[in-house]
């Protein structure tokens, strides 16, 4: 017999049923939690900064709900896509937008709304579920682009100006800008080191404290199309390949073939995410208008650490 499901009827009650699961999924842990309906459900999520997306598998416990044949099928289909949105903001809330807020921290202060995410979580990929071989649990899994969740925190209209220094230096107009930050830096302001973290919105700063990039630089069609976050994450071997640019021909759209190489020197911020690189390289970007351009469209790739390109929520 099917059991029939209240599905939800209004804003609030979805606030609440995510503020349910959240709160259950802390006290019971990230991968198994029961929902107030003695649903158990297991969750894994992989946020991988690489391949621009955050990745959501759900296993639905089939005993919980009363469902012990594939004949449930459509009922099992019905819990998952019910359950979702909860499931998927735990995992949002705690995306890095930059050095200092996470997504939870904007809605928090107002700066994006529930409407707003759910409009970001209503654009993943979903994959059509089945049943484990064992037919004891029923697996979904959803993907989002980090693409869009980029597009909609970009609320400029117009790229802030990139001023030239007062005294330019002579420099070569390049195809692109890669950071190298691969290693454990000196975090500024700070007695300690840490590894380069990303986030949506990195900053770049040059020795002397000076802001070199951040969000507002870019051109605001960059981002709003879907296409591309401000900044391309990526790793150390991308950029050392055995051909004639060393680049791997992924990145080659987007730096081209003579990038300008700079390892950067120190990272700043709360969270760890800004890199900070050496005031004569970044001479070498403010001198010339070509490479003022390649910040105004994006053409930034910052290499990080394996270990934090890749991580398990």
């Amino acid at each position: 017999m099917r059991i029939k499901r209240k599905k939800p009827a209004s804003l609030i009650f979805t606030i609440l049923m995510f503020l349910t699961l959240f709160c259950l999924s802390n006290s019971l842990g990230a991968d198994s939690f029961s929902t107030a309906d003695g649903l158990r459900i297991s969750v894994n999520g992989t946020l991988d900064w690489e391949r621009k997306e955050l990745a959501a598998s759900t296993e639905l416990h089939l005993n919980s709900a009363g469902i012990r044949s594939p004949l449930g099928r459509s009922q099992a289909e019905e819990i998952l896509r019910e359950e979702y949105p909860g499931l998927i903001k735990s995992l949002l809330f705690s995306l890095q937008v930059d050095s200092f807020s996470t997504i939870e921290d904007l809605i928090e202060r107002g700066e994006l709304s529930l409407r707003e995410l759910d409009a970001i979580y209503s654009r993943a990929h979903r994959r059509p579920p089945n049943f484990s071989l064992d037919l004891t649990r029923f697996s979904g899994s959803y993907t989002i682009d980090l693409n869009n969740v980029s597009a909609s925190l970009s609320r400029h209209e117009w790229p802030s100006s990139i001023e030239m220094p007062l005294f330019p230096l002579p420099t070569t107009d390049y195809t692109g800008i890669i950071i190298i930050a691969d290693s454990v830096l000196p975090v500024h302001g700070r007695n300690t080191s840490s590894l380069v973290q990303p986030c949506i919105f990195p900053k770049i700063w040059d020795t002397d404290m000076n802001l070199i990039f951040e969000r507002n630089i870019t051109d605001p069609s960059i981002t709003a199309s879907g296409q591309e976050m401000i900044v391309r994450y990526s790793r150390n071997e991308n950029i050392f390949r055995p051909t004639p640019s060393g680049i791997d021909n992924e990145l080659i759209g987007i730096t081209g073939e003579r990038p300008l190489k700079i390892f950067a020197r120190s990272v700043f911020g709360a969270v760890p995410t800004d890199p900070i690189i050496d005031r004569a390289d970044a001479m070498l970007i403010l001198s010339s208008e070509n490479n003022r351009r390649l910040l105004r469209e994006g053409r930034v790739v910052i290499i990080l650490n394996d270990e934090v390109l890749r991580v398990d929520k």
